[in-house]
Parts: C-alpha cells; structure tokens; sequence
C-alpha cells in the first residue's frame, strides 16, 4: 500500500500541470496512472482491513473502506462546483490534490502494524503475531485468535499460495470465485456508476431546476447512508443487507422510469426523480456499496486470497468502464426506459444472492472456507458442518 503511493504523486504532477503544459496527452496518462493506483487500493485496502479485524467486528469495520470512497466522492462533487474550483483556472489543481491522501497514508501508513495474519500464515512468525494481536485487541488474551490462524496456518500448508490460474482451474474455488465476482459485478451493473457519472444530466431530463446541487445532495445520501450500513451490518449479516439493497435500488429504478416517463404530463413528477435517484443511492449504500469489497476476503483463505482479489478488483473495474463508457449510448436509445435494464439485472443479481451466496456473519474465515471446501468434495476438515447452502438463513447466528 505504501508503495502504491508513488503512482499518486505521479498522477498528481501529470494532472496538476497538463494544462501549463498546454498536454492533453499528460492529462489522459495520469488519468491512467490513478487508475492504477485505484485499482491497487481498492484491492489491498479491504485485504489488510478483513485480515485485522476481530471477527465479530469484520464487516463494519470493511464498511470503512466504502465509506472513504463515498466521503471522497462528495469531496470531489463540492470541490468540483463551477464556485469553487471547477472553473477554467482551478481544475489543474483540483486534480493535482489527488497526491493529498497519498500523502497522508504515507504519514499513518507506517503507524499501523502488519497483519497478523500474514505474519503467521506466510512468515511463520508466532510472536510478532501475537504480539500484533495484543495491540490490535487491547488485550493479552489472544488465544481464540491465535488458535483460528493456525487452523487456517495448518489448512494452507495444503493449500500452499494460489495463483490466478489456479484459482481458475480448481474445483475447490470454482464456487466463491464465482459469488465474489458476480457480486462486483452487482455493485457496478446496478447503475450505480450511471447515475453519479451522469446524474447533472439525468437531473436535468428530470426537470430539476438546479441540478448540479441536487447531484451533491445524491452524495450526501451516499455518505449518510453508508454509516448507516457501518451500524447494521453486523446485526442484520452481509446476505440480507445485500438482498434488501438490491430489492430496493429495483424498486427505485422503476420509480425513476416512471417519473422521467411521465414528466411532460406530470409536473410533479420531477420531485418524485429526486425522492428516486436519492432511494436508489440510499439503498446502494446498504449493501450493495460496501459489501462486495470486504466480502471477498471472507469467502477465501489466506492461500488464495490475494489471486481472489485481483480478480474480483478486476471484474469490479471492467463492469465500471463498460457503464461509464456505455451508458450515454444507450441512453439514447432507451430514453426514459434506460433503467429498466438496470431494473433487470438487479432482480437477476437479488436472485443469485438468494440461492448462492452465504451469510458470512460471525464466521471465522477458515469455517468459511472449509464450508467450500465440504462443497467441493474435499471434506470439512473438521472446521464447519454444514456447506455454504446451508448458511443461507437470514438468521446466521444458528448456523453452522
């Protein structure tokens, strides 16, 4: 992660002077450098966050990491009005803060310890890890943690480190490659992405009289209602919240096509595109915004994780670029009735969740996965009783 930073930098000084340099070829390159640097962390920060969190506590605190990219995103919305700095004289700046973050990991980075997880899993580090893990827990009593590292320690000495091709060919991760993929793909077929990078205009179809306004209040319901998920994730569990987000960004999807469809008759209709893209942004934020990002490390061990995020930040970034790129043409062919496909595939995604993805609430990661590993044919090895099926009830805490 610390490394990572350098591509910031790199992308700030190609932004921030592309336009004295009157280059638009500098702009586009540090464009493509932040967006390496984005990919990169978007992978490695959930990673390090599931691999320190104490178990009862993973999914909050992997809600962090959402909640960072929305406060970001509503940073970047106010900073960007015409009044501030989106202007003709100030945008180079605007982008060249893209090296402020960096910044200020590279001053907290080197505060915080390394996973413990990995200390004793890959470097057979015993006492740094506990040692890690009294700081973490504030607490001298590590043992339970301790004792669940090296049953997963024991397992991975079988497993040994994964690559991407393997994780490909093997049976053993053939199924929660596929939930942690088709719920990336969730979070960005879902119009998320449509909506922010496109919202002003859609405002505007909409009848909103001051449109660029409403789109940073869009951002507010994004951020508001992201530390609305940081509470509740560990009480109502990952697979619920998930469901209950996607059934509600559907049922907001049809209320927006319904408003910008009946505007021209309906005055009023414009008010109910606001109330829609708000409840649809709100219901992004309850699960399918931040689950995705930490589920993954969950639904793996530590052999094939890493290979399991790069693929899953992988799917997560193409899903983006084929929105983001696609969606104005296709817009202009569907009219008002654009979200109907979003609307489609929604309900498609609530479908899989229903029947495929597990309630990973209070679970340790080696139950998680010998739980695949009972699916797969190769056994419980003693850690779970029952397959992921199995740990599908909404009330996770029975289970398993």
């Amino acid at each position: 992660m610390l490394m990572a930073n350098i591509l910031a930098f790199i992308a700030a000084t190609l932004m921030g002077f592309s336009k004295m340099a009157g280059s638009w070829e500098m702009l586009i390159t540090g464009r493509f450098v932040v967006g390496l640097y984005s990919g990169l962390s978007t992978g490695f920060v959930p990673m390090y966050v599931g691999e320190v969190s104490p178990t009862a506590l993973r999914g909050a605190l992997g809600t962090f990491h959402q909640l960072g990219i929305v406060v970001g995103i509503l940073v970047a919305q106010v900073f960007g009005l015409e009044a501030i700095m989106g202007n003709d004289d100030l945008w180079p700046l605007l982008l060249g803060f893209t090296f402020i973050p960096a910044v200020a990991q590279c001053i907290l980075l080197p505060l915080c310890p390394k996973s413990p997880r990995f200390l004793l899993i890959n470097k057979n580090e015993e006492n740094k890890a506990k040692a890690v893990l009294k700081k973490l827990r504030g607490t001298s009593d590590v043992s339970s943690d301790m004792q669940e590292m090296k049953e997963e320690s024991r397992q991975m000495m079988r497993e040994k480190k994964v690559t991407i091709f393997e994780l490909f060919r093997s049976p053993l991760y053939r199924q929660p490659l596929l939930i942690a993929v088709v719920l990336q793909l969730s979070q960005q077929l879902s119009g998320i992405n449509a909506v922010f990078y496109y919202s002003t205009r859609i405002f505007e179809n909409a009848g909103v009289q001051q449109p660029v306004y409403a789109t940073i209040g869009a951002g507010v319901v994004n951020t508001a209602f992201t530390v609305v998920s940081l509470f509740v994730v560990e009480r109502a569990g990952r697979r619920s919240l998930h469901m209950l987000g996607l059934l509600g960004m559907a049922g907001s999807a049809v209320l927006m096509t319904i408003a910008v469809a009946l505007l021209e008759k309906v005055k009023w209709m414009s008010y109910l595109s606001i109330v829609a893209i708000f409840g649809f942004v709100a219901f992004f934020e309850i699960g399918p915004g931040p689950i995705p990002w930490f589920i993954v490390a969950e639904l793996f061990s530590q052999g094939p994780r890493p290979a399991a995020f790069a693929v899953a930040g992988f799917s997560n970034w193409t899903a983006n670029f084929i929105v983001g790129m696609s969606f104005q043409y296709i817009e202009k062919e569907c009219g008002a009735y654009v979200f109907i496909i979003f609307t489609v595939l929604l309900l498609g995604f609530f479908v899989f969740t229903f029947f495929k993805v597990p309630e990973t609430k209070g679970r340790t990661f080696d139950e998680i996965a010998a739980a695949f590993r009972q699916t797969a044919g190769g056994g419980g090895g003693g850690a779970a009783k029952h397959s992921p099926e199995e740990l599908n009830s909404l009330g996770a805490d029975s289970q398993l």
